[in-house]
């Protein structure tokens, strides 16, 4: 059984503000269980504008105010050439500060980073939550559930719950249209997308085995949004990471609580129940788990890989292919078809996929792993 934790990401991010009245009780947290933080984690440094950010507002955008709004301003200066050239790089979740240095982050990131570039403007922002079906990405054994945000730039009078409804407003988006196109969208507090934020960096600290950052920032989201039950996925899993089996299995339970359905918390908690020999309650869980979820993420690609070790080729093929099928957008199932397709001797087939999984990686590091590798299949096999 693999542990299963969200990462609001982004286009990453998943589940929207709680509604009033449905807190989860008890936040318990452990403080004294954890090491200091390595980094600084305060919320007033998300957004803070650097003086390099101060200094292009005054300098570029202000200026392409005289003969335009403040929101084409701004939307030019994001995507014209020559002047703030922003690419997609969803390795870590930078803060605004980060991301306009870079000039590339996720799509949390930028979000970030355009609120703050907005709000100097003294433009109005909202955010979005795109509800788009979820996309899985894993780390060793952690795995991670991906959604998407935006940001409205505008009046407060315009906002409605509707893209298409806004009237004197600008989305911006780092996604392709054809990506977020008939998706409905929520609006969310700014606080929530702090909130996000912290709870990416918690995920991301955790996959580096950075049990004691991971905490911290988990802690920061909670702090930021005590609604955020993604959050509290999360903090469950630091504490399952760390040994604390008691308060994880209690996190689990009382997200459960609220939301009786949520796969995540349940997963979680069938991996707790069994890792305390508790088999028969673990069970039940994992009953219901079952209903609600017949195959979970990765599951055809998990056989598929279980397949190429026992030299099962074309079983692995078809496994794999069922999996992309649930998800044509992730780049290690596009790999692994392509090894499997090499191990079959079908040349131009792997290639094909090798070309999809670059197409579709999310950090510079894939891309140009995946470049590579397809540059030896040409040279070998051309």
């Amino acid at each position: 059984m693999k542990t299963w934790i969200i990462l609001l990401f982004t286009g990453l991010l998943a589940a929207c503000a709680s509604q009033p009245g449905q807190k989860i009780s008890h936040l318990q947290l452990h403080d004294q269980g954890f090491g200091p933080a390595s980094t600084s984690i305060r919320a007033d440094e998300v957004m803070a504008l650097s003086k390099e950010m101060h200094a292009y507002v005054k300098n570029e955008i202000a200026i392409q105010m005289r003969g335009k709004s403040p929101q084409k301003a701004l939307f030019d200066a994001l995507s014209t050439k020559g002047q703030i050239r922003l690419e997609y790089d969803a390795e870590i979740t930078r803060n605004a500060a980060q991301a306009f240095s870079a000039r590339s982050g996720n799509c949390l990131s930028l979000v970030l980073m355009t609120a703050a570039l907005a709000k100097e403007l003294g433009m109005e922002v909202q955010y979005q939550n795109i509800l788009m079906d979820e996309s899985w990405s894993r780390s060793n054994d952690i795995y991670f559930a991906a959604g998407h945000v935006n940001i409205v730039l505008g009046s407060k009078s315009g906002f409605r719950h509707f893209t298409q409804e806004y009237s004197q407003s600008m989305v911006i988006d780092f996604l392709p249209p054809r990506e977020i196109r008939g998706q409905r969208a929520d609006l969310i507090r700014e606080a929530t997308v702090i909130a996000m934020y912290f709870n990416n960096r918690a995920a991301e600290s955790l996959a580096q085995h950075q049990v004691d950052d991971a905490y911290w920032f988990a802690r920061a989201a909670l702090t930021s949004d005590p609604d955020f039950v993604a959050a509290y996925n999360t903090l469950g899993v630091i504490y399952r990471q760390h040994g604390d089996l008691a308060l994880s299995e209690s996190v689990f339970k009382q997200i459960l609580g609220k939301e009786a359905e949520n796969t995540m918390a349940l997963s979680n908690l069938v991996e707790v129940l069994r890792k305390t020999d508790r088999q028969t309650e673990a069970q039940v869980y994992a009953t219901k788990l079952a209903s609600l979820q017949p195959n979970a993420p990765f599951h055809f690609f998990n056989l598929g890989l279980a397949a190429m070790d026992r030299g099962e080729y074309a079983k692995a093929k078809a496994l794999f292919k069922r999996e992309i099928k649930r998800d044509p957008n992730y780049d290690e199932f596009h790999l692994w078809l392509a090894l499997a397709h090499l191990k079959l001797g079908e040349t131009s087939d792997a290639v094909e996929e090798l070309t999809l999984a670059q197409a579709n990686s999310t950090t510079r590091k894939a891309e140009n792993l995946y470049a590579s590798k397809l540059e030896r299949i040409k040279a070998a096999y051309h």
